[in-house]
C-alpha cells in the first residue's frame, strides 16, 4: 500500500508572502521525506482550495489522506472551519479516507525554530540574562489556545529570558495579553535592558506587519517562523502520528 497522501491546510491571505511561505515549507518537507506526496490547500484568498485538491486527488485514485492544520494552536480554524470542510468532502467523495491531523503546538521543536530566528536576527545565547522576550502570537479568543500561548511563555522563560511576556498582534485577549507594543513599553519600564520581540506565527500577512509595527521600540525584531527546518520536522511528526493504527483493545478472554 501507498503511504497517505501528506494535504497540508493553510489559511491563506490576500498577502503573496503567504503562499511563498508555504509553499517553501511544504518544499522542505518533500526534501526531508522524498517519495511522500505533499499537497497544499488553502481556506481562503489563495488556489487551490482544500475542496478542490481533495476532488483531484480521488480522480487520480488516491484513497488515504491526512489533512494537517498549518495551525499553532487548537482554536477555531481547527475546531470548526477544517473538520467542516473535511466533514463535506467525505461526504462527497466516500471512497477518499480522510484523517485530520492535530495542530503543531506545542511542540519543542516550535520553541527551537523561535529561538532560531531570535538568534539569526542578532541574539546570541549569552544575551539571555538581559533580554526581556516578548512572545508575539496572532492573537485569539479561543481559551485553549490562550492557555497553549502563556505556557509556552512560562516554559521560556525558564530558559534563561530575563522576563518573557506574551503578545497578541489583535486586540487584547480575554486573559489580559497586552498587543506588541504594549509588552514592549512594559519591559522597557521595568527595567529591562535589551528587548527582543519572538512572532509566535508560520507565515508573513497582516497580523505578522501589524506585530512587526509593534516591535519599533525593541531592540530586535526576529523573523516569522517560516519554511525553518524545525517546522518541516514537525509537520513530518504529525503525520506520522495521524498514520498510526489505533491499538486494538485487549480481548476480554485473553
Amino acid at each position: 500500500m501507498s503511504a497517505p497522501v501528506l494535504l497540508v491546510i493553510a489559511h491563506g491571505s490576500r498577502d503573496p508572502r503567504h503562499a511563498a511561505t508555504v509553499h517553501a515549507l511544504t518544499a522542505r518537507v518533500r526534501s526531508l521525506r522524498p517519495g511522500l506526496r505533499v499537497e497544499t490547500g488553502f481556506l481562503d484568498f489563495n488556489a487551490p482550495s482544500v475542496s478542490r485538491v481533495l476532488e483531484r486527488l480521488t480522480a487520480q485514485g488516491a484513497e488515504d489522506v491526512i489533512a494537517l492544520p498549518l495551525l499553532l494552536t487548537r482554536a477555531f480554524h481547527a475546531k470548526s472551519d477544517i473538520p467542516t470542510v473535511l466533514h463535506e468532502a467525505r461526504t462527497r467523495l466516500p471512497r477518499l479516507r480522510i484523517r485530520q491531523a492535530e495542530v503543531l503546538g506545542p511542540s519543542p521543536l516550535l520553541n527551537s525554530a523561535l529561538e532560531r530566528r531570535l538568534y539569526e536576527a542578532g541574539v546570541r545565547p549569552g544575551d539571555r540574562g538581559s533580554t526581556g522576550l516578548v512572545l508575539a502570537s496572532a492573537g485569539s479568543t479561543d481559551p485553549e489556545a490562550i492557555a497553549v500561548i502563556a505556557e509556552i511563555a512560562r516554559e521560556l522563560r525558564h530558559t534563561g529570558w530575563c522576563a518573557v511576556r506574551p503578545a497578541f498582534a489583535s486586540a487584547a485577549s480575554p486573559a489580559g495579553f497586552p498587543r506588541t507594543e504594549d509588552a514592549v513599553r512594559a519591559l522597557r519600564a521595568e527595567g529591562v535592558r535589551r528587548v527582543a520581540v519572538a512572532p509566535y506565527v508560520i507565515a508573513p500577512g497582516r497580523l505578522p506587519d501589524r506585530i512587526a509595527a509593534g516591535a519599533a521600540g525593541a531592540d530586535v525584531l526576529a523573523d516569522v517562523l517560516g519554511a525553518s527546518p524545525e517546522l518541516a520536522r514537525l509537520l513530518l511528526a504529525r503525520y506520522d502520528e495521524a498514520g498510526v493504527p489505533l491499538a486494538r483493545p485487549a480481548s476480554l478472554s485473553a
